[in-house]
């Protein structure tokens, strides 16, 4: 891999370390009906922050074990079903993506995904962002060093990019091997690495930089991947993953071109996304059968929750 101005040290956006205690605090229950979350993120003081299917965010602070409403949908911040949810601590924001409901049974025309900003704090809106032309649809986001925002097309395989105080989305790189694309994360040392929630795949991108074009590298994984989404960076070149068709979560550790897949926690209803509070891995499940399974749609889900998992040292 060539050195270009791009390749500069990451920022861990999502992979947070905590106040003691995040192990004692265990399972935190999200306050609210049908919430199906896609998304989980957490700050460094240990709060934790979850999307849903109805776009509502929720929010438990550093010691709080239950999520409550923190950001609601309304005219102004346009929320809708929340994708990928990513705490960025540097610049005090959370980023949203924003994603017409794909269960709903409206028909006609939907808006494009949406890349939104809010202030970590308050909640406040900051900024919106449409995804350009074909539309699309946003899955995850991360941030590199420099600030820019880094956004996943899942339908569209593209990457599209926010640079720090843009005023549109750019799309980096489309293609079709990464049809499918969904997790998105940095390593220590800059690189960019994305997953495939169709195709089974972890991939190396190297965005265009000092007139090169654009690289992509299929990575060998030592196990086999069962519907790979959210993609957290823990330190180095190891990152949390979420298998939501698999219902686990693992540890990817990169060495070069292979990727080792270490299992933490199987039996999950569709995991989509994972975050780090201290030593303490936190997930949700989706269950999007009651959205999909005609026998089951319509029926109680039950209570969601973000579930503890202690990470091995």
């Amino acid at each position: 891999m060539k050195a270009g101005s791009w390749l500069v040290l990451a920022l861990c956006a999502g992979c947070a370390t905590s106040p003691s205690g995040d192990a004692a605090r265990g399972d935190i229950l999200v306050d609210g009906k049908n919430v199906h979350p896609e998304s989980i993120s957490s700050s460094k003081d240990g709060s934790l922050y979850v999307g849903s299917i109805n776009g509502i965010i929720y929010r438990a602070g550093p010691k709080d074990t239950t999520a409550e409403p923190f950001i609601t949908p309304d005219p102004g911040n346009g929320l809708r079903s929340t994708y990928g949810v990513l705490a960025d601590d540097k610049d005090g924001r959370l980023w949203v993506c924003s994603v017409a409901n794909g269960f709903a049974r409206t028909p006609g025309p939907q808006a494009p995904s949406e890349v939104a900003a809010f202030e970590l704090k308050t909640g406040k809106l900051i900024g919106r962002w449409p995804f350009p032309a074909p539309g699309g649809t946003c899955n995850d986001i991360a941030i590199a060093a420099d600030g820019a925002a880094y956004a996943t097309d899942t339908p569209g395989g593209r990457i599209l990019k926010l640079p720090k105080g843009g005023k549109a989305l750019e799309v980096v790189i489309a293609s079709d091997q990464l049809k499918g694309v969904d997790g998105i994360a940095f390593a220590g040392d800059g690189r960019m690495y994305v997953n495939n929630v169709q195709k089974n795949q972890l991939w190396r991108v190297t965005p265009p930089h000092d007139g090169l074009a654009a690289e992509l590298k299929l990575l060998t994984a030592d196990r086999t991947m069962g519907g790979p989404d959210g993609l957290r960076p823990i330190g180095g070149n190891r990152f949390l993953q979420a298998e939501g068709t698999a219902g686990r979560i693992t540890v990817v550790t990169i060495d070069g071109d292979n990727a080792h897949i270490e299992v933490l926690r199987e039996g999950l209803q569709s995991s989509p996304n994972v975050a780090l509070i201290g030593h303490t891995v936190y997930t949700v499940e989706g269950r999007i059968n009651y959205l999909m399974d005609p026998q089951l749609r319509g029926k109680d889900p039950g209570p969601f929750k973000a579930i503890a998992i202690p990470l091995p040292q």
